[in-house]
């Protein structure tokens, strides 16, 4: 294990590594790999309680504190009241990342590997870290992805835990994939529907866009042939508070541009950067199922028959010949996709939990459905719940969703 101290202005950052199992429970297996944590504080703030941040995802590292574009909107908000620990989760970041260069030791092991790094483990890692750090309990602050860590959290550990607060992430539990992706379907239905009521010229230009895909006349910088499904993908944007800004400013470019052709390459929700996101990115709503290209196979009728209808993050197997970043990484995505992934959530143990905090579940969130996420709430009597409509997915990051939650915990009336 290894510390280092940085101090930037009135922010102190404790970085911690530590090497853990890849395996947690197999005293057999001596694989090994490291996990990284930021602790953040201020100065006067140095024994506050410990607050977790689980990141989205999976497959994103979490944000860094001392970088203008990438530290969290509601890190004022989380230092006011507790040292926040920003932890990479594993094969992300600096926790032994996940990339192409792994790719050397051939698609089943690198399958077999990636098994390992779902919520579960997840959980184990933040324990090894709490206990690293002398905390004998702490909080967590779970955004999507991270909320489905906390609910796995809940399942094993919840003694650990004071209060947890979740954004857009109480997951479907004890649900098959296909639910999920279906009823995501539906939600970006709706949204689309929505943006072209305000905007109806644009169903043509969409249009004409997927015609050009469909003729390959679609080229993105790094060499990308445009298929039509990717090129529809861009609409998972309207799943955030401005996202529909994205959207718009994109169908009023000229295709033949730049501007355009840069634009869609970063508007589009899975790239190279984090492969991780794309070849795992089904298995976090695998609660005891295979996925089997979920997203692929419950597509509506009318989402083939009308392709100016986008889609959110709804995976395509074909991506894993048309785009050049995913390419390397079909076979692996092929494996995971028929891995038998095994039952991550414990409904009794979540709702014998005793679990306090609060949640924030978006009436509009088009990748973690409102349906599901209140079904789930129910078994949280303990965690107060904000339903609202005010935010989209990305509400923590685009609004005081934090400090809202933190005043219901707490008994205070919702600013």
């Amino acid at each position: 294990m290894s510390t280092v101290v940085r101090h930037l202005l009135d922010l102190t950052v404790e970085e911690h590594t530590l090497t853990v199992p890849l395996v947690w429970g197999d005293p057999a297996d001596s694989r090994t790999i490291d996990i990284f944590a930021a602790v953040v504080s201020r100065e006067g703030g140095e024994s506050l309680p410990y607050l977790v941040f689980l990141q989205g995802g999976p497959g994103h590292e979490a944000p860094r504190p001392f970088h203008r574009s990438t530290a969290p909107a509601w890190l004022d908000e989380a230092l006011a009241h507790y040292r926040l620990v920003l932890l990479d989760q594993r094969g992300t970041g600096r926790s032994t990342p996940v990339g192409d260069a792994d790719l050397e030791r051939g698609a089943s092991a690198v399958a077999e590997h990636l098994t390992h790094l779902r919520a579960d483990a997840i959980v184990r890692d933040c324990e090894a870290m709490r206990a690293h750090l002398g905390a004998d309990t702490w909080s967590v602050l779970g955004q999507s992805f991270g909320g489905f860590t906390t609910l796995a959290y809940l399942s094993t550990d919840s003694a650990s835990l004071e209060d947890v607060y979740i954004t857009g992430g109480l997951s479907a539990i004890g649900r098959n994939p296909d639910d999920v992706y279906a009823l995501c379907y539906d939600k970006m239905r709706t949204a689309s529907e929505r943006y072209y009521r305000r905007f109806p010229e644009h169903r043509d230009v969409m249009r004409r866009l997927v015609d050009l895909a469909d003729a390959g006349e679609i080229v993105l910088p790094d060499g990308e042939i445009v298929s039509p499904s990717r090129l529809r993908s861009f609409g998972s944007a309207l799943g955030t508070d401005d996202g529909w800004q994205t959207v718009w400013s994109l169908l009023e470019r000229d295709p033949a541009s730049n501007a355009f052709r840069y634009d869609l390459m970063h508007a589009m929700p899975y790239d190279g950067r984090n492969p991780l996101y794309f070849a795992f990115h089904e298995s976090s709503y695998a609660d005891g199922h295979a996925t089997g290209w979920s997203a692929e196979r419950t597509e509506p009728v009318d989402f083939r028959d009308d392709v100016t209808l986008f889609t959110g993050e709804h995976i395509r197997r074909e991506w894993t010949e048309t785009v050049p970043a995913f390419r390397p990484w079909r076979e692996v995505a092929l494996e995971l996709a028929e891995f038998e992934w095994p039952q991550i959530y414990d409904a009794a143990a979540i709702a014998a939990s005793g679990a306090t905090g609060a949640a924030a579940v978006y009436v509009n969130d088009v990748y973690v459905p409102m349906e599901f996420s209140l079904e789930t709430a129910r078994l949280l009597p303990g965690v107060h719940l904000w339903v609202t409509s005010e935010h989209e997915h990305n509400g923590l990051r685009s609004g005081p969703v934090l400090s809202r939650l933190i005043d219901l915990a707490q008994g205070r009336r919702i600013r």
